[in-house]
């Protein structure tokens, strides 16, 4: 079993005398990411995989990185490699911020097995981890109430009526220390009725589990979705 603690990134990039947060760098960070985009393994539409194209993977990277400084961070499934983009901008030190740790559970093989190999062959695998985890699963007993932060982008919902975002938003929960915070990333289009549909339902499920919308960004990202070009996604 590998080693649960996790250890922290030692962020490399901050150095006597510089701006904690220096200014991103829009060329390194696109070229940084286009080799977490080609180390991606294709997406399987049957099981609702789309990915999120490269420049909003930039500004979601970041966002992220802001929001959740020196946060243990768990992505509860991550086909968009979003946590891996995070962990190769600060370790190529794009980014001198963000996550103190990162870990995937995903139940693509493939993905797992993507995000070690590139974590091993760019020498932070001691920084970042992934695990095959489905979550029709109980979680491993000793990552519970272990995380700072949880983030998901599950399959939106549209035919369960939102049933499979709760289900990740539930297990996401279920990782979170006390004044943990979650990020979700779901549907948002204003001339469709079910997105706002399970944006509701989602509220609720938060409420429920004891935890308070604290702010919304709409339409934040667009996928590679051929049957519906230009979707952006609520986060």
């Amino acid at each position: 079993m590998a080693d649960l603690r996790l250890p922290e990134f030692n962020r490399r990039a901050r150095r006597q005398g510089q701006p904690r947060r220096k200014a991103l760098d829009l060329r390194l960070a696109l070229n940084a990411l286009s080799d977490v985009v080609q180390n991606r393994p294709p997406p399987i539409r049957e099981f609702d995989q789309i990915y999120m194209k490269v420049g909003d993977m930039v500004v979601y990277a970041e966002y992220l990185c802001r929001k959740l400084d020196d946060r243990s961070l768990v992505f509860v499934g991550d086909g968009d490699a979003i946590g891996l983009s995070i962990a190769h901008l600060m370790n190529e030190g794009i980014l001198d911020y963000g996550p103190s740790k990162l870990l995937l559970l995903d139940f693509d093989e493939r993905m797992v097995n993507s995000v070690n190999r590139f974590a091993l062959d760019n020498n932070f695998a001691d920084r970042m981890e992934a695990r095959l985890y489905n979550v029709a699963d109980a979680l491993d007993p000793t990552l519970l109430e272990s995380f700072d932060a949880f983030h998901i982008n599950p399959p939106w919902g549209q035919y369960n009526d939102g049933k499979s975002v709760v289900s990740f938003l539930r297990r996401g929960a279920q990782l979170l220390t006390d004044q943990g915070l979650g990020v979700v990333a779901i549907a948002d289009d204003d001339t469709k009725t079910w997105p706002g549909l399970v944006l509701r339902m989602t509220q609720k499920a938060a409420i429920e589990l004891g935890m308070a919308v604290v702010e919304m960004q709409p339409h934040m990202h667009t996928y590679h979705l051929e049957d519906a070009p230009g979707w952006h996604p609520a986060r």
